[in-house]
């Protein structure tokens, strides 16, 4: 894949971040039984934790973070030549729905298209997580802008 499909991929895989909910880091102490049995279950069982390799040439990296709530994001997708996503990983630091929301949203993009992927939202991801509108502030954390593509890992 050039170079263009490269960045391409890394903005895909950022911009899926963008679209998860965080919260803020004070959440970490919340007791689990505030938390939807799909938050737990996603926290306490991960899907997809881990990295793909970087070099290669299907693969993006999208890396977010919410210096406000603490949250950090890290997603990665590998594509196949027709476009489609056929593996998905993630490293996040943060609390339980953030964890969740990642797992969640590993799951739901892969088999997908770039293009398909990227129309899921975060009112999606939180909806199916069943999380109050109150846990969604910081999902809109990062200013007008961001993200930068430059600092993003290819």
């Amino acid at each position: 894949m050039a170079a263009a499909g490269a960045g391409r991929l890394r903005r895909a895989a950022s911009a899926l971040l963008l679209r998860s909910p965080r919260l803020p880091a004070r959440e970490l102490s919340a007791p689990a039984r505030l938390y939807h049995k799909k938050v737990v279950d996603h926290y306490e069982n991960p899907r997809n934790v881990g990295s793909l390799d970087k070099t290669s040439k299907n693969v993006g990296t999208g890396l977010v973070g919410a210096p406000a709530c603490g949250d950090v994001m890290k997603l990665q997708i590998q594509v196949d030549e027709k476009g489609k996503i056929v593996d998905a990983r993630f490293k996040t630091f943060g609390c339980g729905s953030a964890i969740a929301s990642s797992s969640l949203a590993t799951e739901w993009v892969k088999g997908k298209t770039v293009e398909e992927a990227l129309t899921i939202k975060n009112t999606d991801i939180a909806k199916e997580l069943c999380l109050p509108p109150v846990k969604l502030h910081c999902s809109s954390k990062l200013p007008p802008g961001m993200p930068s593509w430059e600092s993003w890992e290819s």
